[in-house]
């Protein structure tokens, strides 16, 4: 009997630090935060209660952009959710390591960890998951320019939150979605769904984290930017960056600079878009985030473009076409092809310039790039695009006429 009371008092204490630290989490006093959940870890002999602060410290390393150490905590929490023969904490676990893999960009790992929870037979509780595991794989495919599973992942994950009434999780799905449109630039679309999340914010985040606003307000300033809308792009960008700075948020930090820089680069501004260009690139090295370094390099050619240095224009492609073969990018290698076009065009080196012409579009048919309808290749230019059940995408305009 004391033995039992000893072991329910030590779970009691689990969840009073646990509790402790996310307090000090919520405050900004993040260091303070990891120590005491750190102490727990060492300390705890309940498994479930392990199980839990590994789960705060994994969001809390995310959110930092220290995506080994997430990686790390992931796979100590596998152990735990194996140790405590339950399928909910495995497939919890199973999706947190999908996660660290999704933020490391080792997108095959991710699809593969998250294939792993879809098949596990839990409770109603692992179901719930399950938009949050195919939001996951939806960014994964999308990182490997596989636009089509992508978008099935994304709807999938969008239905999910609807039938669960999951706010936080349309939230996410609406960002990753304006995501997605501003890859294959339907710049409308890539507008109203991050503005669909900010609606989301205010009208049910009360009680949320400020990184749901900081992320929608981001998305927007992307969107912006693309329509040519800079002053609104700067405003919501701004506003991103205020709350990514107080909340030490390193990797929207990165993201925020290189839209900075992307800002200034659209009027013409080099001189102002170079160092901000140079200052995310540091972070996104820091991090990891190889698909960030991608678009960073692109910004960082098209500047040594305006300013007609196209030797520098091709080192930096050269650097970026290491990185995106490397993940698997196919349209960060599309864009780099079609860069390099412009350039050999323009020194009049023939054989290097069809020798591109060819692989963009190999590229375009590798990714299914173009309309069913009228043949053209979409992604080239900002057009309203359709996409059917069965996620094929056509122009608007030629499903209308």
């Amino acid at each position: 009997m004391r033995l039992f009371n000893a072991w329910e008092m030590g779970q009691d204490q689990t969840k009073q630090q646990i509790e402790k630290g996310l307090h000090l989490y919520q405050s900004n006093q993040t260091e303070k935060a990891l120590r005491v959940w750190m102490r727990v870890l060492e300390k705890s002999a309940d498994p479930a209660g392990r199980f839990r602060v590994l789960g705060c410290l994994i969001t809390a390393h995310a959110e930092m952009g220290r995506y080994k150490d997430m990686l790390k905590f992931a796979v100590v929490q596998i152990d735990t959710a194996r140790e405590l023969e339950d399928p909910d904490y495995l497939t919890e676990s199973y999706l947190n390591l999908a996660r660290s893999n999704e933020k490391l960009c080792e997108f095959q790992k991710t699809i593969s960890y998250c294939k792993t929870c879809l098949n596990m037979q839990g409770t109603t509780v692992s179901l719930q998951l399950n938009g949050q595991v195919s939001l996951s794989m939806g960014n994964a495919f999308l990182g490997l320019s596989i636009f089509q599973k992508a978008l099935e992942c994304f709807e999938k994950a969008l239905r999910y939150a609807h039938n669960n009434d999951d706010k936080m999780l349309e939230c996410r799905v609406c960002c990753s979605l304006g995501n997605f449109y501003a890859q294959i630039k339907d710049y409308e679309k890539a507008l109203f769904f991050p503005c669909k999340a900010a609606e989301l914010v205010n009208d049910y985040g009360k009680g949320w984290s400020l990184k749901y606003r900081a992320m929608s307000q981001y998305h927007m300033a992307v969107a912006y930017r693309k329509l040519g809308r800079l002053a609104d792009a700067m405003d919501c960008c701004e506003e991103s960056m205020k709350i990514a700075l107080q909340h030490g948020d390193r990797p929207l930090q990165a993201l925020c600079l290189l839209c900075f820089a992307d800002i200034h680069r659209s009027r013409k501004d080099v001189q102002t878009a170079i160092p901000r260009y140079d200052s995310s690139m540091s972070i996104m090295t820091e991090i990891g985030n190889r698909l960030g370094l991608i678009q960073v390099l692109l910004g960082v050619t098209k500047c040594w473009m305006i300013q007609k240095e196209l030797d520098k224009a091709l080192e930096s492609i050269e650097k970026a076409q290491e990185l995106a073969e490397g993940l698997g990018n196919k349209l960060g290698l599309l864009k780099l092809h079609c860069l390099c076009e412009r350039i050999y065009r323009t020194k009049g080196q023939q054989r290097e310039l069809r020798d591109h012409v060819v692989k963009f579009h190999e590229c375009v048919e590798e990714m299914e790039l173009y309309c069913g309808m009228c043949g053209e290749s979409i992604g080239e230019k900002n057009n309203q695009l359709q996409a059917l059940p069965c996620s094929h995408f056509f122009h608007l305009k030629s499903l209308s006429s």
